[in-house]
């Protein structure tokens, strides 16, 4: 057997294993590169689109957040604001209840005192009629007797026990 043979370079053999070569990777370029290729384009435009479409969704998420936050600190000034007005109101309408009552208790006072006034001027001069009564109750004894210093005492003592009995 001829070793060399077997490890030699046929010419012929290498021309037509050089062409198979070129068809096979022709044939693989037309038929398996190019699909594969458009399959991969397709995916990369795909991925892009798809990033495209979530860096919009991020960005008007944090449009949203922001008028979120934005209405939120809005709507948190008026409430402290309705708060403020509110408590203002309050404090005006319970000074304005106390100033009320104040003068009702004012007024109440001043008729309870009228009333004691004239509850007292009523009472002096039903006093005064009474003592005017016994004067002239007194007066008519004394024309009446001649006094004398015994019946002067006793005038005087029923005098006063009848002003004692009438007040």
């Amino acid at each position: 057997m001829d070793t060399q043979g077997l490890v030699g370079i046929v010419p012929w053999t290498f021309i037509a294993q050089l062409c198979n070569l070129f068809i096979q990777l022709w044939l693989i370029k037309k038929f398996l590169f190019k699909p594969v290729n458009d399959i991969l384009e397709k995916r990369q435009k795909m991925t892009e689109a798809e990033l495209k479409g979530a860096r919009e969704a991020k960005e008007k998420a944090e449009t949203m957040k922001k008028e979120y936050e934005t209405s939120l600190s809005s709507a948190q000034a008026q409430a402290a604001e309705i708060v403020a007005t509110a408590q203002k109101e309050a404090q005006g309408k319970a000074d304005n209840i106390v100033k009320e009552a104040k003068e009702q208790a004012a007024q109440l006072t001043a008729r309870a005192e009228a009333d004691i006034a004239q509850e007292k001027k009523k009472a002096i001069n039903e006093a005064k009629d009474t003592i005017g009564g016994l004067a002239m109750d007194i007066a008519g004894k004394v024309v009446e007797k001649e006094i004398n210093e015994n019946d002067h005492r006793k005038l005087i003592d029923e005098f006063i026990n009848n002003v004692g009995e009438a007040s």
